[in-house]
């Protein structure tokens, strides 16, 4: 029946629930909504409206009651992350701190380009009550606030300020949040008034409604220009990102490097794009990667990079290439693909994939070269091996690593950030199965690992309820952020959490060391201001959170503490103490370029900024 010139009267915030409830998607066959539901810490700002709209519904949107803004903000991210973007969660916080709490998730999902909606408070429009609780006054700006902020962290920004204008907002906002060149957090700022006011929507702005992600063929030319440069390789090599999964595309990435005998290295994020064992595998690429791809990646002379928005861990700073290597960006963001020159394709890596593969027949990489590779890979899997193995030397996080990677599901989701485990997870974690490790470096954010776990956890129930979410964590990331143990305990979505204690910022401390000085102040024992340093009890923290957790002196032990946990029916928490000296990965390395004093009283400091500096000989100047 035709629902033309109807209306039906709602408010703003009950206009925002009812436009989510009917937004739909199809994964693997199965179309199912494309909001999962909600993240929410209720307030003033916004529990008397927006609470109203999402209680008849909670059935449908269910409503994840968070601890902390900032990690419900992380674990939204982890989600999206896990669906490959083509489902996201909602936050909704209340107008001041709450709100506020959410701009470093916000800043998270922009780098990582990963879509999460944020429901927030704000101040009223109609000014009558103001100044109001938790309003920052701007003296000579009564407009400017607190949800200002997130400008600059939002890929899709409003204030609604009449209920009529979410009819335009929302598909705009979701728009933005599905497109794979512009992906990223949108965020609604809702007056308190607003959020209540009344409006005769049009009926068939509810219509269901079943939505795809634009999958953008590349240009003809473009193609023709790449698979010629391509072809005129005498040592080709693929730079396989994170936007080869988001793409569906690793059946094509696949497919092109196995067709034309073409070594693939993988970036942070696109980990698992290929098993370890593939033969092509060569490894991963850059500060925190292997000989192997570093190896190759010095020779290269063109390079395809895919999926990838190049960033300095994965370009070494841009000293990682030889100074006459070429680079074709196949990416849907005109943005990346262009970077550093590059020889630009513009469009999905799935489509760009195929028809690079599709014009390129008859073309083989040179043997010698593919074989140079994969012997460079099998020099790095013997480095692997004695870097996680376990015996009469200090307890590391690389040992810690292979044990799980060892006794792990193949199918378990890894879920790491920020300080020295992204790294080491990166160099000696082996794929077991594609899209499998999730290492937050876009944004490098410390309290993602256990928060986003649980988000990652909610995810995988839905898909693989019978696999395991396993974090890794170090102590200074669990001291900033560990309240979503007990969220996975009052929400029944089991973790794996290994705790690897070595007593403070350890990572840190080291690129200190490195930089010629002294350690102060990132470990415990090293801090001025701390008379007499301690161990903290992370079990019995975990233990009153509700999880279960255990303390173990070695990798031995840790192995039948991960038996346990992975028997268990809810989280677990295996605390691991390590040496923060001993046992880092200490191959696999390019430069990094990092600010070094210039001017300093201590000798060891100037001399390691002129070795830092010595090697910038190396480094591209954007050509």
């Amino acid at each position: 029946m035709s629902t033309a010139g109807q209306t039906i009267r709602l408010t703003t915030a009950q206009a925002i629930t009812r436009y989510l409830l009917n937004q739909f998607i199809v994964i693997d066959g199965v179309e199912t909504r494309i909001c999962g539901g909600g993240f929410g810490i209720f307030g003033h700002g916004n529990v008397p409206c927006l609470g109203e709209a999402l209680y008849p519904v909670q059935d449908a949107l269910p409503l994840y009651r968070g601890q902390n803004e900032q990690s419900m903000g992380f674990a939204a991210a982890a989600y999206a992350k896990y669906h490959l973007r083509r489902r996201f969660m909602f936050c909704t916080a209340s107008a001041g701190p709450g709100t506020a709490n959410l701009l470093t998730a916000a800043a998270l999902a922009h780098a990582n380009r990963l879509p999460l909606l944020m429901l927030c408070g704000d101040t009223f429009l109609t000014r009558l009550p103001d100044p109001v609780l938790q309003q920052l006054e701007h003296f000579g700006n009564p407009t400017l606030g607190v949800n200002d902020a997130f400008r600059s962290v939002s890929r899709y920004w409003d204030r609604i300020t009449h209920p009529a204008q979410v009819i335009q907002t929302l598909p705009a906002a979701l728009a933005t949040m599905l497109d794979p060149a512009d992906c990223g957090p949108a965020f609604l700022a809702l007056p308190q008034d607003v959020q209540g006011w009344a409006y005769d929507y049009p009926v068939a702005f509810f219509a269901p409604r079943t939505h795809r992600i634009r999958r953008q063929a590349p240009d003809a030319a473009e193609i023709a220009d790449a698979a010629a440069l391509l072809q005129s390789a005498k040592r080709p090599m693929i730079i396989a990102g994170g936007g080869v999964q988001y793409s569906g595309a690793v059946a094509e990435l696949t497919a092109l490097a196995e067709a034309h005998g073409i070594p693939v290295v993988e970036t942070i994020a696109g980990r698992a794009n290929l098993l370890a064992t593939h033969p092509l595998n060569i490894g991963p690429i850059g500060v925190t990667g292997s000989d192997s791809a570093n190896a190759i990646a010095e020779r290269a002379d063109v390079i395809l990079a895919v999926g990838t928005r190049l960033q300095d861990f994965t370009t070494g700073s841009w000293t990682a290439f030889a100074p006459d290597a070429r680079f074709i960006g196949l990416n849907a963001a005109r943005h990346d693909a262009i970077k550093h020159l590059s020889l630009p394709v513009v469009g999905d890596a799935k489509l760009g994939l195929a028809a690079l593969g599709a014009a390129m027949t008859g073309y083989q990489a040179p043997a010698d070269w593919t074989a140079n590779a994969q012997a460079e890979r099998r020099k790095w899997d013997a480095y692997v091996d004695s870097n996680v193995a376990h015996g009469n030397r200090p307890n590391s996080y690389a040992q810690a690593i292979g044990v799980v990677n060892a006794l792990c599901d193949k199918r378990d989701r890894i879920v790491t950030a920020a300080g020295g485990l992204p790294a080491e997870v990166t160099a000696n974690w082996r794929t077991l199965d594609i899209g499998t490790v999730d290492v937050e470096f876009g944004f490098s954010c410390m309290g993602y690992e256990i928060a986003g776990g649980w988000g990652a956890r909610i995810a995988q129930a839905e898909a693989e309820p019978d696999k395991d979410t396993i974090v890794f964590v170090g102590d200074g990331s669990y001291l900033l952020m560990n309240s979503d143990i007990y969220s996975s305990v009052l929400t029944k979505k089991k973790l794996i959490i290994l705790v690897l204690d070595n007593g403070g910022f350890a990572v840190i401390n080291k690129l200190q060391n490195n930089t010629g000085q002294d350690s102060f102040n990132n470990l415990i024992a090293d801090c001025p201001t701390v008379p007499e340093p301690f161990l903290v009890d992370f079990e019995s923290h975990a233990r009153s959170m509700g999880a279960d957790a255990v303390t173990v002196a070695n990798p031995a032990e840790l192995a039948e503490a991960f038996k346990s946990a992975k028997a268990a029916d809810k989280t677990t928490v295996i605390v691991m103490q390590v040496d923060p000296y001993e046992g880092w990965t200490t191959q696999g390395h390019t430069w990094w370029e990092v600010g070094t004093a210039q001017v300093s009283d201590t000798a060891s400091v100037r001399d390691k900024h002129a070795e830092i500096e010595a090697s910038r000989a190396r480094q591209r100047r954007g050509v």
